[in-house]
């Protein structure tokens, strides 16, 4: 030991005395190391004593007596009310606490668990669960009771498929004066939403969102407020339009676009058929002409350099502007060229605002993809509203994962991806909801309120399978001997879709049929 000593302090020193550095030697508690090809040093018996600041006591590190079997262990603290987590007792102190109405009932009848006035919740469904000490964000087991006490038919694994707008990252506008904000939605806050992103974005008052294209397609939905959108294809041809809250555009990738809010300002989503899109990512007409030497852009635009000597210093993004100039048409008029405008039947625009809703028992529905609307390529679109009590039925898609936003009220879902596994989530205003393809749900109003949300597919036409018409427009003995259910129920099941079923608005009821529930009374054909 005593030569391998002197020849590694040998070996240094002709490293050094041929001016190479001295190899450094990693230290680290506990542990035998050293640098590649370099000695090992054994300095795990080298004490650790952290230098605090000024007016630092104690010790980071306690002593060998707090080992398990040093000694006899202290008797655990029960700390009463009042008292804060424990630091260094144990506690089993959970306060005072009820239980919601139908969190009593078997954990497999699942009822909606209205904790929104409970301050203290508790993770008990039925026999299932027991009380929980902390700590914990009370306010997020508030508004996820499915989570916190979740059914008893909720079984195995199923990727997280909620994601709050509102926790999302607000990137805000540029230039001052408050022109706008967006916040997004893509596979770094919800990893299963591969096929599809989305953006919410707010413009004030004659604010743009600077002229743009994508590498992905862009749909949108208006929330709020009113806006002019402008458009220049492949071939030259132009599209101008004025747009309200309700009303859809569509731009396809590679299209570039202006956006610009009226005078009373614009909140509008947008989904892209691309998991992984950024909006930070957007090519930005600005961007274009930095990155680009002015000789460059002289030349392609027949101008001398000088033309150029004031271009912004940085992105505009989001900004303020001027009230619109001229009338619609007057704006139509202006940047009409030799190709004309787009053909009417390539709009890239939709005034879904106009559209009649289509009613049932327990809410309405209104549906647009490419069949009524051509140049949103693959994009189809629902849009529910599902009365208290109701829920949109049991369904799942054939060809198209299903992305989804809650507009107003709130709701649950259970997702079934199969065999065997399921899981129940919660969603409310402004959440993004996310269902892999072929996999069965419904989503119920668990509110006070009406329901509103939307289905966004990525599929040519919008389709799907009805649970309940399925069964009815099956051999009723196949139905009767696979689920030992009985004739007379069978002979209820409807041979139509009904999209949405009625319900109660409470929230522990459990007959739904036509005796007990009227407004239930659907027979073999549809409703009565």
């Amino acid at each position: 030991m005593r030569f391998l000593t002197v020849a590694v302090v040998a070996s240094q020193l002709s490293l050094s005395a041929l001016g190479r550095p001295a190899s450094r030697i990693q230290k680290r508690q506990g542990q035998i190391v050293g640098s590649p090809n370099g000695p090992e040093i054994d300095n795990s018996n080298i004490p650790y004593a952290a230098v605090g600041p000024v007016g630092s006591s104690g010790d980071v590190y306690g002593d060998e007596s707090l080992l398990g079997n040093a000694g006899d262990s202290a008797s655990a603290t029960v700390l009463g009310p009042g008292v804060p987590y424990a630091t260094g007792a144990a506690s089993n102190y959970v306060g005072d606490y009820t239980l919601a109405p139908g969190q009593t009932a078997d954990a497999d009848e699942g009822p909606y668990l209205d904790f929104s006035s409970n301050p203290n919740p508790q993770p008990i469904r039925g026999q299932n669960g027991a009380t929980d000490p902390g700590p914990r964000n009370e306010a997020i087991q508030q508004q996820n009771p499915d989570a916190l006490a979740r059914p008893g038919t909720d079984s195995g694994d199923v990727p997280n498929a909620k994601w709050p707008m509102g926790l999302s990252s607000t990137r805000s506008g540029t230039g001052g004066g408050n022109p706008g904000w967006a916040r997004q939605q893509n596979v770094n806050e919800l990893p299963i939403a591969t096929a599809m992103a989305g953006v919410d974005m707010r413009l004030a008052p004659n604010a743009y969102r600077e002229l743009h294209w994508h590498s992905a397609n862009e749909w949108s939905y208006i929330f709020t407020g009113s806006v002019r959108i402008s458009a220049v294809n492949q071939n030259g041809e132009t599209f101008v339009d004025d747009l309200q809250a309700g009303d859809l555009w569509f731009f396809p990738a590679g299209v570039p676009h202006s956006i610009q809010a009226t005078e009373e300002g614009v909140e509008f989503l947008l989904v892209f058929n691309q998991g992984e899109f950024s909006e930070d990512d957007t090519n930005l007409v600005t961007e274009l002409f930095l990155r680009n030497p002015t000789e460059v852009l002289a030349k392609n635009f027949q101008t001398d350099v000088s033309t150029f000597a004031n271009l912004p210093s940085d992105q505009k993004y989001i900004f303020n502007g001027s009230p619109m100039e001229g009338t619609l048409e007057e704006a139509r008029a202006s940047v009409n060229g030799p190709a004309g405008e787009l053909p009417s039947n390539q709009s890239y625009s939709y005034h879904w605002s106009a559209q009649a809703p289509y009613t049932v028992p327990g809410g309405s529905v209104k549906i647009v993809d490419p069949t009524t609307f051509p140049i949103a390529n693959n994009f189809s679109v629902a849009l529910f509203t599902i009365d208290p009590g109701a829920m949109r039925e049991i369904h799942w898609h054939l060809t198209s994962d299903e992305w989804n936003f809650f507009l107003a009220g709130q709701g649950r879902v259970t997702v079934f991806t199969g065999p065997t596994n399921s899981r129940t989530f919660d969603y409310q205003e402004g959440d993004v909801g996310y269902i892999p393809v072929s996999s069965s749900h419904y989503v119920e109003n668990t509110g006070s309120e009406p329901l509103v949300y939307m289905e966004v597919l990525q599929a040519p036409r919008y389709i799907d399978i009805s649970a309940a018409q399925w069964l009815g427009l099956t051999p009723s003995q196949v139905v009767r001997e696979t689920l030992n259910l009985p004739q007379s129920f069978i002979d209820t099941l409807p041979k139509t879709k009904r999209y949405i079923v009625p319900g109660d608005t409470n929230l522990t009821a459990t007959n739904f049929t036509a005796a007990a529930y009227p407004n239930a009374n659907l027979n073999a054909t549809g409703a009565t």
